[in-house]
């Protein structure tokens, strides 16, 4: 099908703003339009009048603005792409992943209970922020306001009232989008780790590779159990858990997850659990050097836990168990795994304290 629009633009640039932005900027008809696309052109007028009815929205409008300057323009035929990230370095051929990319780190992050995309006037930046159960709030996430722009023109997030500070909240369409990231960058690993083949975008094994047998390690869209449980409360009316124990495990788990990006995601965390175990990841004998700093971050941490208490965390903060599944595999009493849970928290953030007062009398 021909392209109905006059510029190239990012592949990321939903449809509807791309024949929106061909109308306005390039001038062409709604007519020239949906001859193009083959379609009616009362199609093309209802996406084109479903676009112009978002420019409310700050994010919608500013990305709208930017991608007229930069592809649209009558001045250069050959505009600069828009720029999704802040690096000088950031090749106009790499827009498109490094939108995936950090969509799929935002979105995940705004699948948390409570989480809103805060975005202020003027600011570069915009922040994911979540509610800690105490009357404020946490910072998780820090965004290029570019990659905001371009979700809210994707309609991955919404805001219900826009303002000097405007907060943003993951849609329907949001979520849909996250399943569909997850799926292709297991694909993509799996196919990695199977072919080698960096550059493939689709896996393609034949009917007996024996897929089955792979690992599947998932970015996991549920809320993490430390969220859950740090909204419960003690016999003194506090958290269960505060929040630097929160950020201790969710620093686990974000190491954990770059670990399993790269050449090869088939890590070997076995060996840190005692009891009852996953029986999905394979040994380390095939292990490539990717993503080597955030796996040796996860395997110090881990064996300074030591048994036990490597175990409940690796089964909570980086698969994401629950705590009646943890305690069933480790054959531990009922309610017993939140106590576990937290005296590890407190011993990681320990580790993870005396890590940075190392690397500070080293620098």
């Amino acid at each position: 099908m021909e392209s109905s629009v006059a510029f190239t633009v990012p592949a990321w640039v939903p449809e509807g703003a791309q024949r929106y932005l061909d109308h306005t900027e390039s001038g062409r008809s709604i007519r020239d339009i949906a001859r193009s696309a083959g379609c009616h052109a009362s199609t093309i007028l209802r996406q084109i009048r479903r676009v112009e009815m978002r420019r409310d929205d700050p994010l919608v409008d500013a990305a709208l603005q930017s991608l007229a300057q930069s592809h649209f323009s009558t001045t250069d035929r050959q505009p600069a792409a828009f720029m999704l990230v802040t690096s000088d370095t950031a090749q106009p051929g790499n827009q498109d992943d490094e939108f995936e990319r950090e969509a799929l780190r935002i979105l995940r992050r705004l699948c948390e209970s409570g989480a809103v995309l805060a975005v202020a006037e003027d600011m570069d930046k915009a922040v994911v922020v979540r509610d800690n159960g105490e009357g404020g709030t946490t910072k998780t996430a820090v965004v290029d306001c570019r990659i905001a722009q371009a979700l809210a023109l994707n309609d991955w997030i919404s805001c219900d009232n826009p303002g000097r500070i405007s907060r943003y909240r993951i849609s329907t369409s949001g979520r849909s989008a996250l399943s569909h990231l997850i799926a292709e960058a297991e694909n993509r690993a799996r196919t990695q780790n199977e072919f080698g083949m960096a550059e493939s975008q689709t896996s393609f094994q034949p009917a007996n590779a024996g897929l089955a047998k792979q690992p599947r390690v998932r970015y996991s869209t549920v809320e993490s159990p430390l969220v859950a449980l740090a909204r419960r409360r003690d016999r003194d009316g506090k958290p269960f858990l505060d929040e630097t124990l929160v950020g201790a495990g969710e620093r686990l788990r974000e190491d954990f997850e770059l670990a399993q990006i790269g050449p090869q995601i088939t890590q070997n965390w076995d060996r840190f659990l005692t009891g009852g175990g996953r029986g999905e990841f394979v040994s380390d004998a095939h292990i490539g050097c990717g993503a080597s700093g955030a796996r040796d971050r996860v395997a110090r941490a881990l064996t300074d836990l030591g048994p036990g208490l490597s175990d409940v965390a690796l089964r909570c903060c980086c698969y994401l168990e629950g705590l009646e599944l943890a305690e069933k595999r480790m054959g531990w009493s009922a309610r017993s795994g939140k106590i576990v849970l937290r005296i590890a928290l407190q011993r990681l953030k320990r580790h993870y304290d005396d890590q940075t007062e190392r690397d500070r009398m080293i620098g």
